[in-house]
């Protein structure tokens, strides 16, 4: 009896030791929530490169980023080019603790969604829960900086970045999120 109780005790302890890495282990929690302040300087600039959703072609996009004087707007313009007939506009501003995004691509209404902002080293994520595509989901919009020569800092203020759209659609059962878009960020040369 005692050494059932003695494993059953030891079976408790290895499931919490597994649950407890799992929660230090997920992205999340190493990530930090951040204010949209942090990430709008760094990208305000002028970008180029190419996007590609997935089954179509990659396709050469210019970007414009404009961050407010006061760093809670960030504006990004994506060139046509893409899939689009006409340009993006993509407009997060400090709403609270949270980023409000507004996008418009000149032909649909345009759509708003909340997110939360977080960073993780040196790349950015927002996060929120939405509508992609007609079905619900969680949006994730990732800002990696690329491999590029010289220190992090440098690569995250100067280098190229690559921004990945992607949804996790909780009417279905995958734990994976889908890639739905990624467009690569290159300073353009002066």
């Amino acid at each position: 009896m005692l050494y059932q109780t003695v494993l059953m005790a030891g079976k408790n302890l290895l499931m919490l030791t597994m649950v407890l890495m799992a929660l230090i282990m997920t992205p999340a929690a190493i990530a930090a929530k951040v204010d949209i302040s942090q990430f709008c300087p760094v990208l305000d600039g002028d970008w180029e490169g190419s996007a590609a959703k997935s089954g179509v072609a990659p396709r050469h996009v210019t970007t414009a980023a404009i961050c407010s004087s006061d760093k809670r707007n960030l504006m990004l313009t994506v060139s046509r080019g893409d899939s689009n007939p006409n340009s993006e506009v993509w407009w997060f501003r400090a709403q609270g603790n949270d980023v409000l995004l507004t996008y418009t691509d000149g032909v649909g209404e345009d759509r708003e969604q909340l997110f939360s902002l977080y960073q993780r080293g040196n790349s950015f994520t927002f996060l929120g829960k939405g509508q992609m595509n007609q079905r619900p989901a969680l949006i994730r919009l990732r800002f990696e900086p690329k491999s590029s020569v010289g220190s992090k800092e440098e690569q995250a203020s100067y280098g190229s970045w690559l921004w990945r759209q992607s949804a996790h659609y909780l009417d279905d059962d995958s734990e994976q999120y889908q890639l739905i878009r990624a467009i690569e960020l290159r300073p353009v040369a002066p």
